[in-house]
């Protein structure tokens, strides 16, 4: 491997564009980084109304994470104390910490090793008393959101969905986090749009949206500039819960909008160029007996900004060795399920009450289950040096038993 084409540094985000100067430079003199200290037209403001469009939605909210993102997604959804939230088991561990930190309880659902729901196992759980769903589409994957709307809707069940690592992805040509009544997206460094923190909800519902903005924290009558004329369904919904909700202050500042907005016309190209990454890689990793990159679902088109993979016919002592001989020919290569202590292995959340769920599928598939970091900014020669480390520590451990390609 030449000097040229050796693993490049994947956690590096992209620069942040040009065009966030200006507005940056200005928000530093005045310091003016409120987001309701403006009449009206704050940055926080023009994004969301730039975002909703983007998305095609009716309103936005842009706050301190996704997970605050989901958190208030569940208290707008006024769900009774207790509640029961079914979500898969293979997620971040924000997700049930969200739904313990809005007073309900998580109840997980199997997980198959194409890091989609299991459907059966997940309309079984759904008959068990749930009142409200959380669908992680987890590292962009897309579960069967056909049937998932269909069951959860025969039942009026509420769907939220995690949309954190999907921006861009769409189903049937929808894009998700629009499928269900709330969707929820992240601005975290290693996601498409970058503000190093914060997220962003997004739904058609004026009572929900109005239940959330003020959650957020838009005390006395600052909600009036979330207002645009004429929508009297959301200016009602604010006149029925001013003074009635908790304010827990998760809001969005002005200089983390701004350095967002300008990545929004980058979308696009982002989304164009992950996806033509992620392929090309895939289908080098493809080539070697020892790997399985599951295929997306009919109607999903996906926007990757990392490759997840599965080993195959190696044991746990193999899996190992094969992480280590990627990271020392400079690839990390998270297994997750063999990862001490990783926040997306269900059995670490030791913070949810009762004994750990016994979920099979879930557990076999993480044990298997990689995951390595593709930008989208990466040359053909890097994706394919990445794929070349990982091919060769494959090789390194299982001896080459098959030659690639036949």
């Amino acid at each position: 491997m030449s000097v040229s084409t050796l693993p490049p540094n994947t956690y590096d985000a992209e620069p942040i564009p040009e065009a966030a100067r200006a507005a940056i430079d200005a928000m530093l003199k005045s310091g003016d980084l409120f987001r309701y200290t403006a009449a009206q037209d704050s940055p926080v403001a023009l994004l969301e109304s730039e975002f909703a469009a983007v998305m095609g939605s009716r309103y936005a909210l842009a706050v301190s994470s996704c997970s605050a993102a989901l958190f208030l997604s569940l208290e707008a959804l006024d769900l009774p104390k207790g509640a029961r939230v079914l979500i898969p088991a293979f997620t971040f561990a924000a997700v049930p910490s969200s739904v313990i930190h809005a007073g309900c309880v998580p109840i997980l659902c199997e997980v198959g090793d194409n890091y989609r729901i299991d459907m059966a196992d997940f309309e079984a759980r759904l008959d068990g008393g749930i009142d409200a769903v959380i669908i992680s589409h987890m590292r962009g994957h897309t579960s069967d959101m056909d049937a998932i709307m269909a069951l959860c809707d025969a039942r009026d069940i509420p769907v939220i969905e995690d949309a954190a690592h999907s921006l861009g992805t769409t189903w049937h040509g929808r894009n998700i986090g629009t499928i269900g009544r709330i969707g929820c997206f992240s601005f975290q460094s290693y996601k498409l749009l970058n503000a190093g923190e914060g997220g962003i909800l997004i739904t058609d519902d004026a009572d929900l949206v109005a239940r959330a903005i003020i959650m957020s924290g838009a005390y006395e009558h600052n909600w009036a500039k979330h207002l645009t004329h004429g929508d009297n369904a959301l200016k009602a919904a604010f006149g029925r819960w001013q003074n009635r909700l908790p304010l827990y202050n998760l809001r969005l500042n002005n200089l983390s909008a701004a350095i967002i907005r300008p990545q929004l016309d980058e979308i696009p190209r982002r989304v164009r160029d992950g996806r033509a990454a992620h392929d090309h890689v895939a289908a080098l990793l493809e080539q070697s007996p020892w790997l399985s990159v599951p295929a997306s679902l009919a109607p999903e088109v996906r926007a990757p900004d990392s490759i997840q993979f599965n080993l195959v016919g190696m044991d746990d002592s193999d899996a190992r060795a094969f992480a280590d001989a990627a990271a020392q020919r400079g690839v990390k290569v998270q297994i997750f399920g063999q990862s001490q202590d990783n926040a997306r292995a269900f059995w670490n959340w030791q913070f949810i009450e009762g004994e750990t769920p016994d979920l099979p599928m879930t557990r076999a598939m993480l044990a298997r289950a990689c995951d390595t970091r593709l930008p989208a900014r990466l040359t053909k020669d890097q994706q394919d040096a990445i794929a070349a480390t990982i091919l060769g520590a494959a090789d390194e451990v299982m001896g080459g038993a098959r030659a690639y390609g036949t």
